[in-house]
């Protein structure tokens, strides 16, 4: 499928939008303030073992320490191989003060810190090297097993003879060249043995390998054959590409292109109205249904309804359509808000077990153009879709928005009556305690007018029963949840 890569780039930050056939099918956004920390190599002290728990905490030079557990520990995995050597516990495996050399596998999400790995991986274009594995694995995108081998024994035909790391083959090395190949190995090599040398020199907690920018990263992992064009819209940005691009993957140097057009290129072909709609909560289908995303701590639920759309023989061909489009609507929300963890899709309910199984056979499909990992597990009792979809960074709503301040996230604010209520009983608890001369109410503009006007004699009630005067006073500056009882 013939798609265009466009890069928006400023020194603050960077966006990159995929364009096949001419919708955005993929979003990714940097900031330079919060540039995202996967791929990065630390050398990081245990600053704490949890036995019970079996992790241990990391400190890498971050606000928060990071998290190792037992599992992505290099050395307890190699012995965990045999049923005659069980894994190592992770306090015979570290202890408070000890430098190691840790990758990042998951940003810092929330109150989360960053979870952490010491088995290492470096990622090339052609090949992903691991330093401290002999395995050659391949791609799962590549699904040829006579493919899969044949890759296996060149990669292994083209390794030098003291090589004792292993190398995972990535979808982009199925069709290159030996050549291309062994640039790859010898790139990968050099940069581990730089990150070495780095290690030994540094003291922990320190930065010892920085993963590329969003700009480089797209030529390394977005870009493919299918790639007609990178347009860039920053000359610094398009010249820096082109000389990565000429050292690593000279093929792409003539696919990149500068934006020329008054017009800024992301409004001009459409993104920042999808940026728009990947952080609304309702996603309308061309059918005329819709979709309602809400996003929680715990997980992504997406439900599916009808709408406006009629169509069909009957209810339940219109019912069986709006999912069918439903699904390839919601793999594509997955991939442009950047969706991981659990994902819950409540389908609308389908009697027909050829239209559910239909249906979930198009869910499949649909998410495998997914550059991340899913996996669909299939439909519950409740006619529920579990999908998970591997996290590694933060989703575009938490990136770009903050929880409201007005309602502190929850989606909703009291009424004003609600909070008039509060206040009253509030004075009430006040004055069986004090015995001010006045109460004064401050609050916003709203809670007094209620108070002034349809509750006014709720309000002289509560003066008559606690024999004090109370006074209001409008404060601007309050959201309607807000307000303060002076004691005067």
């Amino acid at each position: 499928m013939i798609e265009e890569i466009l890069v928006n780039h400023s020194p603050h930050e960077t966006r990159v939008a995929v364009i096949q056939q001419g919708a955005v099918e993929d979003l990714q956004i940097e900031r330079a303030a919060s540039r995202g920390l996967v791929g990065n190599l630390y050398l990081g002290r245990v600053s704490r073992v949890l036995p019970g728990m079996q992790s241990a905490f990391i400190d890498i030079g971050l606000e928060r320490a990071a998290f190792l557990h037992v599992a992505d520990l290099w050395q307890s995995r190699v012995t965990a191989g045999a049923a005659e050597h069980p894994a190592t516990p992770i306090e015979k495996l570290l202890f408070e003060g000890q430098s190691l050399v840790v990758q990042v596998i998951k940003d810092p999400t929330g109150t989360k810190g960053a979870r952490l790995s010491t088995q290492i991986s470096i990622a090339g274009r052609l090949l992903v090297y691991l330093p401290q594995d002999p395995h050659i694995g391949v791609s799962q995108r590549i699904s040829d097993e006579a493919g899969r081998q044949a890759l296996k024994a060149r990669l292994q035909r083209l390794m030098p003879e003291d090589e004792k790391g292993g190398f995972i083959v990535r979808t982009l090395a199925e069709y290159a060249a030996d050549t291309e190949l062994t640039a790859d190995i010898d790139y990968l090599r050099l940069r581990t043995r730089q990150i070495q040398d780095e290690a030994r020199r540094s003291r922990a907690p320190a930065l010892i390998y920085r993963e590329l920018d969003l700009a480089q990263r797209v030529l390394r992992d977005l870009a493919s054959e299918s790639t007609a064009a990178i347009v860039v819209d920053s000359e610094p940005a398009l010249k820096t590409m082109r000389e990565f691009a000429g050292i690593y993957m000279p093929s792409l140097v003539e696919r990149l292109k500068l934006h020329h057009s008054d017009r800024p290129l992301f409004e001009l072909r459409g993104v920042d109205a999808e940026i728009d709609q990947a952080l609304a909560r309702r996603v309308n289908l061309k059918s005329g249904g819709y979709l309602v995303i809400d996003q929680t701590e715990a997980m992504t639920t997406i439900d599916v309804n009808t709408g406006s759309y009629v169509g069909g023989r009957n209810f339940a061909d219109t019912i069986f359509r709006t999912n069918l489009e439903a699904a390839h609507a919601i793999a594509r929300q997955m991939r442009l808000r950047n969706l991981g963890g659990i994902i819950i899709v409540d389908l609308i309910d389908m009697d027909d077990t050829s239209h559910r199984a239909s249906v979930l056979a198009e869910v499949r499909k649909a998410v495998e153009r997914d550059r991340t990992r899913v996996t669909v597990n299939g439909l519950t009792s409740l006619g529920l879709v579990e999908i998970t979809r591997k996290r590694t960074r933060e989703s575009i709503s938490r990136l770009l928005c903050e929880p409201c301040p007005m309602c502190s996230g929850r989606g909703q604010i009291k009424t004003a009556r609600s909070v008039c209520y509060e206040i009253l009983r509030e004075i009430q608890r006040e004055a069986s305690q004090f015995s001010p001369r006045e109460f004064r109410i401050v609050a916003s503009q709203a809670v007094v007018d209620l108070l002034l006007e349809e509750e006014a004699g709720s309000l002289a009630y509560l003066c008559d029963t606690i024999g004090r005067q109370i006074s209001l006073h409008v404060e601007t500056l309050y959201s309607q949840e807000q307000y303060d009882i002076v004691l005067l």
